[in-house]
């Protein structure tokens, strides 16, 4: 089972396109989307269970040149 995450990013200005698009070569995503307000992009993805949420986020998101600052929402099943 893996964990459900929600992670929005604040890319410096003029680089969200680029960043988008190296999330995306990285395939660690489920779903990418561009956003309005504080935060730029909005990513949905699965941790491995096995893994630190945030070690696994540090080492596979946030070393993507262009990245300013990211809020990471956690998910639990509430049903």
């Amino acid at each position: 089972m893996s964990t459900c995450v929600f992670i929005q990013i604040r890319c410096k200005p003029g680089s969200t396109y680029k960043v988008a698009e190296d999330i995306a070569l990285r395939e660690f995503h489920s779903e990418l989307y561009s956003t309005s307000g504080d935060y730029d992009l909005l990513m949905k993805a699965y941790i491995p269970s096995d893994e630190d949420v945030g070690k696994y986020i540090n080492d596979h998101l946030l070393d993507i040149v262009g990245i300013e600052r990211s809020l990471t929402t956690m998910t639990f099943k509430a049903f």
